[in-house]
């Protein structure tokens, strides 16, 4: 469920499989793949995040793991790059965990309600987040409630 609404090629999606396989069940997550160049001298870049957050020793061990079995297994054709790194607060949120992750931050929220209004952008605390939805508070006015299909696009603000 959690993997909804990524598109991508049918490597990327090897690659997510393999990370996925690699993490297992827990705190961590996988939050996107993207897989640049051509045959030859492609970059792989697995982005990894946790409910807790994710450290260094994380990234290395799974970033030994996905190599090997990139490696043994073949997966990606010719040389490559990989690197697996946490998507850092500058990228969009895309998943339901990390809505939940980021409660009680200030997110800024590209809505689009309806194809032919257009977007609004909110700004808000995040203050609930489930499988089906977001609750930001806002500033003067009720808590709105947007649902994940009709958010274009949301980053967490940071205070600086």
């Amino acid at each position: 469920m959690e993997n909804e609404g990524h598109s991508g090629t049918g490597l990327e999606e090897k690659i997510r499989q393999i990370a996925e396989q690699v993490i297992g069940q827990g705190p961590l997550y996988v939050v996107d793949v993207n897989v640049r160049g051509n045959k030859g001298s492609r970059g792989v870049t697995v982005y990894i995040d946790g409910d807790e957050g994710v450290d260094v020793e994380h990234l290395a061990r799974i970033s030994r793991e996905v190599g090997f079995i990139l490696d043994t297994e073949e997966i990606v054709a010719g040389k490559y790059t990989l690197s697996v790194s946490s998507p850092g607060v500058d990228r969009p949120l895309t998943l339901p965990r990390q809505y939940r992750k980021n409660i009680g931050r200030t997110l800024e929220v590209v809505w689009r309600r309806n194809p032919e209004e257009g977007s609004t952008t909110l700004q808000g605390e995040l203050l609930d987040a489930n499988e089906e939805s977001i609750r930001i508070g806002l500033p003067k006015n009720e808590p709105v409630v947007v649902p994940f299909p009709e958010i274009e696009k949301a980053v967490v603000k940071l205070p600086w």
